[in-house]
């Protein structure tokens, strides 16, 4: 396990995008692809415009969500809203690159079995992740693994539902996917 310790929350993005560019030229010349999760949150905002900038093997990239909450489409608290603002148009990676969480959709638990199902096509069976960019909530909860959440004993999926938190429930990856990653950052 390495640490790092920056200064601030732009050279800690810095320091993540600096991380993720050397991970996916390993990850291409390994096995031709690199599969990125990324949380929402303040920090990975920061690091998302930063990352476009950056020469990756952009048309071996996928990217998925490490969580998402449930809102309507194009509601500032997506997630996915920001990483099509930063990704799409600033940087050589088309949409079907990367994979939404579909929490629009009436059938919650449908949508992330078809998540988890997108998952395994891109990433393997079961699915195994390149690097999983995680966040840190205000209480310390991480992708949207909240305390005292059921969510947190589900070893069986690796994609599920929350309880409500802050307002809404999630949809998020769950320890076992994460778990499985090849590189947590």
């Amino acid at each position: 396990m390495d640490f790092e310790v920056f200064a601030d929350e732009e050279l800690t993005a810095r320091g993540a995008a600096r991380r993720i560019v050397a991970e996916s030229i390993a990850a291409v010349a390994a096995r031709g692809r690199f599969v990125i999760a990324v949380s929402g949150g303040h920090t990975p905002w920061i690091m998302l415009p930063m990352l476009a900038c950056e020469e990756l093997p952009w048309e071996h990239v996928h990217v998925f969500q490490v969580d998402k909450r449930i809102a309507p489409i194009g509601h500032e608290e997506r997630s996915l809203t920001h990483l099509r603002e930063n990704l799409l148009g600033k940087a050589p990676i088309y949409p079907e690159q990367i994979h939404a969480m579909a929490v629009e959709l009436p059938d919650l638990e449908a949508a992330a079995v078809q998540y988890a199902s997108t998952l395994c096509e891109i990433a393997g069976s079961p699915p195994l992740l390149d690097l999983v960019h995680l966040g840190l909530g205000p209480d310390g909860h991480t992708a949207s693994l909240v305390p005292e959440d059921p969510v947190l004993k589900v070893a069986d999926r690796d994609v599920a539902l929350t309880g409500a938190y802050r307002g809404r429930r999630r949809m998020t990856l769950t320890y076992p996917i994460i778990n499985r990653a090849r590189r947590i950052l």
